[in-house]
Protein backbone atom coordinates (compact mmCIF):
# COMPACT_ATOMS: atom_id res chain seq x y z
CA UNK A 1 0.00 0.00 0.00
CA UNK A 2 1.27 3.71 -0.86
CA UNK A 3 2.32 5.70 2.28
CA UNK A 4 0.44 9.28 2.54
CA UNK A 5 3.24 11.35 0.86
CA UNK A 6 2.80 9.12 -2.65
CA UNK A 7 -0.69 9.02 -2.65
CA UNK A 8 -0.39 13.26 -2.10
CA UNK A 9 1.60 12.97 -5.25
CA UNK A 10 0.03 10.66 -7.06
CA UNK A 11 -3.55 13.14 -6.34
CA UNK A 12 -1.79 15.93 -7.80
CA UNK A 13 -1.08 14.29 -11.34
CA UNK A 14 -4.11 14.89 -13.40
CA UNK A 15 -5.78 11.80 -14.56
CA UNK A 16 -6.54 10.81 -18.04
CA UNK A 17 -10.06 10.87 -19.85
CA UNK A 18 -9.16 9.47 -23.24
CA UNK A 19 -8.95 5.80 -23.27
CA UNK A 20 -7.22 5.06 -26.58
CA UNK A 21 -3.77 3.99 -28.04
CA UNK A 22 -1.54 4.30 -31.16
CA UNK A 23 -4.02 2.10 -33.13
CA UNK A 24 -6.87 4.74 -32.71
CA UNK A 25 -5.36 7.82 -34.82
CA UNK A 26 -7.46 11.17 -33.63
CA UNK A 27 -8.17 10.00 -30.41
CA UNK A 28 -4.36 8.90 -29.80
CA UNK A 29 -3.91 12.52 -30.56
CA UNK A 30 -5.81 13.67 -27.80
CA UNK A 31 -4.55 11.05 -25.61
CA UNK A 32 -1.16 12.34 -26.46
CA UNK A 33 -2.24 15.72 -24.90
CA UNK A 34 -3.24 14.45 -21.84
CA UNK A 35 -0.79 12.66 -21.67
CA UNK A 36 1.70 15.43 -21.99
CA UNK A 37 -0.23 17.92 -19.75
CA UNK A 38 -0.26 15.31 -16.82
CA UNK A 39 3.57 14.84 -17.60
CA UNK A 40 4.14 18.46 -17.65
CA UNK A 41 2.18 18.77 -14.08
CA UNK A 42 4.15 16.28 -12.51
CA UNK A 43 7.60 17.63 -13.28
CA UNK A 44 6.81 21.04 -11.96
CA UNK A 45 4.91 19.80 -9.00
CA UNK A 46 8.81 17.50 -8.07
CA UNK A 47 10.25 20.74 -9.46
CA UNK A 48 8.40 22.95 -6.36
CA UNK A 49 9.21 19.71 -3.96
CA UNK A 50 12.82 19.62 -4.89
CA UNK A 51 11.96 16.21 -6.29
CA UNK A 52 13.13 16.81 -10.12
CA UNK A 53 14.35 12.69 -10.96
CA UNK A 54 13.35 12.37 -14.64
CA UNK A 55 13.49 14.32 -18.17
CA UNK A 56 10.97 12.16 -20.78
CA UNK A 57 10.68 13.09 -24.48
CA UNK A 58 8.91 10.96 -27.50
CA UNK A 59 9.10 10.48 -31.26
CA UNK A 60 6.77 12.68 -33.31
CA UNK A 61 4.35 9.99 -32.81
CA UNK A 62 4.17 9.51 -29.19
CA UNK A 63 4.77 5.61 -29.43
CA UNK A 64 8.41 5.55 -28.62
CA UNK A 65 10.20 7.71 -25.39
CA UNK A 66 13.14 8.38 -23.93
CA UNK A 67 14.87 10.20 -21.63
CA UNK A 68 17.07 10.44 -18.10
CA UNK A 69 16.15 9.28 -14.62
CA UNK A 70 18.30 10.14 -11.94
CA UNK A 71 18.69 9.02 -8.27
CA UNK A 72 20.77 11.08 -5.84
CA UNK A 73 22.59 9.17 -2.83
CA UNK A 74 24.73 10.15 -0.01
CA UNK A 75 24.36 13.43 -1.97
CA UNK A 76 25.87 12.03 -5.67
CA UNK A 77 23.82 11.80 -8.61
CA UNK A 78 24.20 8.50 -10.59
CA UNK A 79 22.16 9.28 -13.85
CA UNK A 80 20.43 6.79 -16.20
CA UNK A 81 19.30 6.46 -19.52
CA UNK A 82 15.28 4.85 -20.04
CA UNK A 83 13.29 3.95 -22.71
CA UNK A 84 9.85 2.41 -23.49
CA UNK A 85 7.58 2.20 -26.69
CA UNK A 86 3.74 2.17 -26.29
CA UNK A 87 2.20 -1.09 -26.45
CA UNK A 88 -0.41 -1.37 -29.39
CA UNK A 89 -2.63 -2.25 -26.49
CA UNK A 90 -2.08 1.16 -24.83
CA UNK A 91 -3.94 2.01 -22.42
CA UNK A 92 -4.90 -1.67 -21.32
CA UNK A 93 -1.36 -2.18 -21.23
CA UNK A 94 1.36 -0.52 -19.40
CA UNK A 95 4.44 0.36 -21.09
CA UNK A 96 7.85 -1.44 -19.82
CA UNK A 97 10.27 0.74 -18.69
CA UNK A 98 13.86 -0.18 -19.91
CA UNK A 99 17.50 1.09 -17.86
CA UNK A 100 19.51 -0.54 -20.60
CA UNK A 101 23.06 0.35 -18.33
CA UNK A 102 21.66 -1.79 -15.35
CA UNK A 103 20.55 -4.69 -17.41
CA UNK A 104 21.42 -7.94 -15.90
CA UNK A 105 22.45 -6.20 -12.26
CA UNK A 106 19.36 -6.94 -10.52
CA UNK A 107 16.98 -10.03 -10.43
CA UNK A 108 14.21 -7.02 -10.13
CA UNK A 109 14.60 -6.74 -14.10
CA UNK A 110 13.64 -8.42 -17.16
CA UNK A 111 16.22 -9.17 -20.43
CA UNK A 112 17.22 -5.87 -21.88
CA UNK A 113 16.85 -4.32 -18.71
CA UNK A 114 12.99 -3.92 -18.41
CA UNK A 115 12.60 -3.00 -14.82
CA UNK A 116 10.17 -5.41 -13.20
CA UNK A 117 6.57 -4.08 -11.80
CA UNK A 118 4.52 -7.33 -12.25
CA UNK A 119 4.08 -7.95 -8.83
CA UNK A 120 3.13 -4.43 -7.65
CA UNK A 121 2.39 -1.64 -10.46
CA UNK A 122 0.30 -3.81 -12.94
CA UNK A 123 -2.48 -5.00 -10.95
CA UNK A 124 -2.69 -1.12 -9.75
CA UNK A 125 -2.51 0.12 -13.24
CA UNK A 126 -5.01 -2.25 -14.75
CA UNK A 127 -7.52 -1.02 -11.76
CA UNK A 128 -7.30 2.52 -13.26
CA UNK A 129 -7.27 2.19 -16.71
CA UNK A 130 -7.75 4.54 -18.75
CA UNK A 131 -7.21 7.19 -16.15
CA UNK A 132 -3.33 6.65 -15.25
CA UNK A 133 -0.80 7.24 -17.85
CA UNK A 134 2.97 7.81 -18.26
CA UNK A 135 2.96 10.38 -15.01
CA UNK A 136 1.51 7.79 -13.25
CA UNK A 137 4.27 5.04 -14.37
CA UNK A 138 6.96 6.93 -13.19
CA UNK A 139 5.13 8.18 -10.22
CA UNK A 140 4.01 4.63 -9.08
CA UNK A 141 6.50 2.39 -10.75
CA UNK A 142 9.96 3.35 -11.75
CA UNK A 143 9.84 5.85 -8.88
CA UNK A 144 9.26 3.24 -6.25
CA UNK A 145 11.88 0.56 -8.00
CA UNK A 146 14.82 3.30 -8.56
CA UNK A 147 14.09 3.74 -4.35
CA UNK A 148 14.16 0.19 -3.48
CA UNK A 149 16.86 -0.58 -6.37
CA UNK A 150 20.03 1.84 -6.51
CA UNK A 151 20.25 1.98 -2.49
CA UNK A 152 20.74 -1.82 -2.65
CA UNK A 153 22.84 -1.84 -6.36
CA UNK A 154 25.48 0.71 -4.51
CA UNK A 155 25.57 -1.12 -0.93
CA UNK A 156 26.52 -4.43 -2.85
CA UNK A 157 29.22 -2.32 -5.35
CA UNK A 158 27.06 -3.33 -8.68
CA UNK A 159 27.03 0.38 -9.07
CA UNK A 160 29.71 3.24 -8.35
CA UNK A 161 29.19 6.54 -9.08
CA UNK A 162 30.65 7.80 -12.09
CA UNK A 163 33.42 10.25 -10.23
CA UNK A 164 34.21 7.58 -8.02
CA UNK A 165 35.01 5.42 -11.58
CA UNK A 166 37.26 7.61 -12.94
CA UNK A 167 39.94 8.10 -9.59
Amino acid sequence: MADEATRRVVSEIPVLKTNAGPRDRELWVQRLKEEYQSLIRYVENNKNADNDWFRLESNKEGTRWFGKCWYIHDLLKYEFDIEFDIPITYPTTAPEIAVPELDGKTAKMYRGGKVCLTDHFKPLWARNVPKFGLAHLMALGLGPWLAVEIPDLIQKGVIQHKEKCSQ
